[in-house]
């Protein structure tokens, strides 16, 4: 069921309800939203046989608002608001740079009372490039030129790790024009991730259950990430998916949530 839900500074966030039970709120990260993430819906599809999933456009995404000027904190607001939609405490699960947002509501105290990431995209050692300093300041001046498509390019370039020859060819395909769709929001997700250092000191204060998983079939940087973020987190399970990359399926992720969050 479509709703929405005014968070504090008065932005409309939309979301889906589906299903009955415990209730789990789900994070994306860059680019997803609902209509542009078929991935996360059927996910949402899966868990709500045994609890009740919140799938939310992030701001200035789908169907949400947006209100500038944009911080990390606005979007913590977002996720205490929907948690106060479904009774007043949830699970949250947070994918890739919605991992990094998921960490961040945690240590902000919102009432999460078990948390599970998929591959937040820090960076921790040589097995990749640093993330550029300043790529959130130049995504927001290629934006402010009205230049989407560049924005799209650097932060694939720049954050993902894409390598630039592959740029020509997915600037072709049908999903480029949904990544523009969104591409002033790719700085938040950006400053989401700070300085993409795992937050060691903030994490190991966490005492709720804490899942990290990743995929077996990622890059090396992503899964020395998702180790260094289980050591930090106190008493955390760490799983790999065999098989998997960080576009994971969603019949082989739900069932693990599932079981972690039923636990």
């Amino acid at each position: 069921m479509s709703s929405s839900v005014m968070s504090k500074d008065g932005t409309r966030i939309a979301y889906d309800r589906l299903g009955s039970g415990p209730a789990v709120i789900l994070v994306g990260g860059a680019f997803q939203h609902r209509a542009f993430d078929p991935q996360t819906r059927e996910m949402a599809g899966l868990l709500a046989e045994r609890f009740t999933v919140v799938n939310f456009d992030r701001r200035g995404r789908g169907e949400s608002g947006d209100t500038l000027p944009y911080a990390v904190e606005r979007e913590v607001e977002d996720i205490d608001a929907l948690i106060g939609e479904v009774g007043g405490s949830a699970f949250v699960f947070g994918h890739s740079s919605g991992a990094g947002l998921a960490l961040e509501a945690v240590a902000s105290g919102l009432a999460i009372t078990k948390l599970a990431v998929y591959e937040p995209p820090f960076v921790v050692d040589d097995t990749r490039a640093q993330i550029p300093a300043a790529l959130a300041k130049s995504l927001d001046e290629l934006i402010s030129a009205g230049l989407r498509s560049d924005a799209v390019e650097l932060f694939m370039t720049g954050a993902v790790g894409v390598p630039p020859e592959l740029i020509p060819q997915m600037r072709t395909t049908p999903m480029w024009a949904g990544f523009e769709e969104v591409a002033h929001t790719l700085a938040y997700d950006v400053t989401v991730m700070g300085d993409y250092q795992v937050p060691a000191a903030r994490v190991a204060a966490f005492d709720i259950p804490t899942l990290v998983a990743d995929g077996g079939e990622s890059p090396d940087w992503m899964r020395n990430a998702a180790a260094a973020l289980a050591a930090a987190l106190p008493g955390a399970k760490r799983r790999t998916l065999e098989g998997q990359s960080h576009g994971v399926a969603p019949e082989v992720l739900a069932p693990l949530l599932a079981e972690f969050f039923a636990g």
